[in-house]
């Protein structure tokens, strides 16, 4: 009987760790770099503002930035990077900013957490617009 319950305790947990290892990986795929914390240089154009919908956002996956527009001519930048695992958000519908992983949602007009197991808002992130273009400052 202390056999079986020592095995079964073993497999739990090597489960459980290669679920977190996996989900900890997840969205960063295309980084072949193997580094995940690419970032824009400061100044880089990231969009024009015709490029983000009123109430909606756009994912820059390669800058881990995304950029939303809560309001009309309102705009604001957080980081794609989910306080819950780490995994790249991969959505912005529905007025939040969504991760596939286990479900976060955060609020398109400040970050905070609308649902989900994320114990933190998305970090702000600095852009500035000028004119039509949206950059990273």
């Amino acid at each position: 009987m202390t056999d079986s319950s020592t095995r079964r305790t073993v497999l739990a947990t090597g489960a459980a760790a290669a679920l977190a290892a996996g989900c900890s990986k997840y969205g960063d795929s295309n980084n072949s770099s193997g580094s995940s914390s690419v970032k824009a240089s400061s100044g880089q154009e990231l969009a024009k503002t015709s490029d983000i919908p009123v109430g909606g956002g756009r994912i820059f996956k390669d800058q881990k930035v995304v950029v939303t527009q809560p309001k009309k001519d309102e705009f604001k930048a957080f980081s794609a990077v989910c306080t819950h695992l780490g995994c790249t958000v991969n959505a912005v519908a529905n007025g939040t900013i969504d991760c596939p992983c286990h479900g976060s949602k955060y609020h398109i007009a400040d970050g905070t957490v609308a649902g989900g197991p994320a114990p933190k808002p998305l970090p702000a992130e600095q852009i500035t617009v000028e004119g039509n273009s949206i950059r990273l400052a």
